[in-house]
This record gives C-alpha cells, structure tokens and sequence, in this order.
C-alpha cells in the first residue's frame, strides 16, 4: 500500500490528485505545518532525512522531490496514462514541464513569498526602513519582473492548445498546477492570463482534483 505523507497546504496535493487520477489505493498521513515557522514538523524527518514534503512509501520503497514522484507513480501505475508516448514532440514538453515546476517556477515564488515577509513582518523598529526598502528593491528589480516573464511565456505556452505536453491531459499538468495556483494566490496570476486562468479552472472541474481535495483535507491554493 502507498502511503502519502502529507503536509496542509503543500505540493503533496498534487501527489493525491495523481493518485486520484491513476485510481491506485493509497493511504494518507498527514503533517500539520508550524503555525509561526510554517515549516514542517520534525516528525517528517523519520520518513526522510529532509524532512519535507512530499514523500511516498510504497513497501521499502521510499521516495522524496515532487518530480521524482511523478515519474515513479506514472511508471509504475500509469499502464501508458497520463504520459505521451515516449520520443514524441508531446513527451519532450512533457519532461519539460515536468522539470520545469520547480526548476524553474517556483524558486521566484518562493524568494516573493520570503521578501514579502521581510517587507511586512516584525522586526525592531530601527530595522523597519532598511530591510522593507532592500525587500521592496529585490522584487522590483529581480523577482516580480522574473515571475511575469514566466506567466508570460506559460500563458503563450497555452496558445494552441489547453495541456501542457500537448491535446492530452497529462501528469505535466498536475506538476504544474502548484506554482500556478500559488501565481494565482500570490503572484498576480489574474484576469491578463486568460489561458492560464482557464487552465486552473480545467484542473479544478476533474473529478480526481474534487477527491483529492476531500482526502487531503484543507487547501487554500484551490479557490
């Protein structure tokens, strides 16, 4: 039986909603995040030595990084879904997009979700101007353009077609509703993105996505 280690308001959804999808049993146990540090409790570190999530065991098996458990439920479980066949145009946009969520996508919104806690947290009144002005400088300079060029170039990337990897719906598309949905909470992901914004409203009709959202409890990325 897998086992997904499961942490609130985590790129682990995306792993339940590919198991949704490929209609593999599973079980969850779920992780709740610190609600001062938002990190993960240290409980996760006797599953996996990082910590993190998400992470799978399925018999001995262990396996971390969300790519990583992609490729090892589709291989395993797909029976050729949720994948193009291999040495197809669709397949290299496939592997693409499926490294370029958190190759690519996320780190910016990652540094936006840090840098706006250092403009507007707590801090010693001394500090106040100095760090709201080096935060408010880094995302103008550097991590707000980075994030619009790459809803630029996703929203073209949709242009002919509704799938990432091609006319198929596909586990690149699953990989890629994660820093989409946090754009969309966070990042300015609006109405000027009318593909990307279809897209999540695709991914949020599938039935699977509705399942897993059940089993997984509480998700703010959703609405």
């Amino acid at each position: 039986m897998i086992t997904v280690h499961h942490l609130n308001n985590s790129r682990s959804q995306r792993i339940l909603w590919l198991l949704e999808e490929l209609g593999v049993a599973y079980e969850i146990k779920k992780y709740q995040r610190d609600p001062k540090t938002m990190l993960a409790p240290p409980e996760l570190k006797a599953v996996h030595p990082l910590g993190k999530s998400p992470v799978i065991t399925d018999g001995d098996t262990t396996v971390a990084e969300s790519g990583a458990i992609v490729d090892y439920l589709v291989e395993r479980y797909g029976n050729g879904r949720l994948a193009p066949p291999a040495g197809t145009p669709e397949k290299l946009k496939y592997t693409h997009f499926l490294h370029f969520a958190e190759g690519s996508a996320m780190p910016p919104l990652l540094m936006k979700l840090v840098f706006d806690r250092i403009e507007n947290g707590p801090m010693p009144f001394f500090a106040k101007p100095i760090a709201r002005s080096i935060a408010r400088k880094v995302k103008s300079s550097f991590i707000n353009p980075n994030i619009q060029n790459q809803l630029d170039y996703l929203e073209s990337e949709l242009a002919n077609r509704e799938w990432f990897a091609g006319s198929d719906f596909s586990a690149a598309d699953i990989q890629m509703s994660f820093p989409l949905e946090a754009a969309a909470s966070r990042a300015g992901l609006k109405a000027q993105y009318p593909r990307l914004t279809s897209f999540l409203q695709r991914i949020h009709a599938r039935p699977a996505y509705a399942r897993a959202l059940e089993r997984g409890g509480k998700y703010d990325f959703a609405s």
